[in-house]
């Protein structure tokens, strides 16, 4: 689905998002990635939610968000709890749902410059 914006040039958003890939700005990406207002992982090692341990997490804590989005499809599990749970004792706010609405709800909260971080799956 495409996604049409007036936004912040400045600003990563997400422009286009399909089963295998997500376009962000003009870049197309066809594994798992972070964005943040401000940056692009590109890479990201975890290939569902359910892999994540602090590791993983590490980059997207960098950022300094109040609100994790986790995007990936339908078939996949969720992150594990206790992960969850201690992001949510430090005050992170963590929330696994469908590629599309990840990519939707990260583009509003992006551009109310809510302090928000997407981890998104598409394969």
């Amino acid at each position: 689905m495409r996604l049409v914006l007036d936004s912040d040039p400045r600003i990563y958003t997400i422009r286009q998002y399909a089963a295998g890939s997500i376009v962000v700005g003009d870049q197309e990406l066809q594994r798992a990635c972070i964005v943040s207002a401000e940056r692009l992982v590109a890479d990201w090692s975890p290939a569902s939610p359910a892999e994540l341990d602090d590791a993983a997490l590490a980059p997207l804590l960098e950022l300094q968000p109040s609100i994790i989005l986790l995007g990936t499809l339908e078939s996949h599990a969720p992150p594990p709890r206790s992960l969850v749970s201690g992001l949510q004792r430090r005050g992170i706010a963590v929330e696994t749902m469908n590629l599309g609405a990840a990519c939707r709800t990260y583009n509003v909260l992006v551009q109310d410059r809510r302090p928000v971080v997407a981890g998104l799956f598409p394969v």
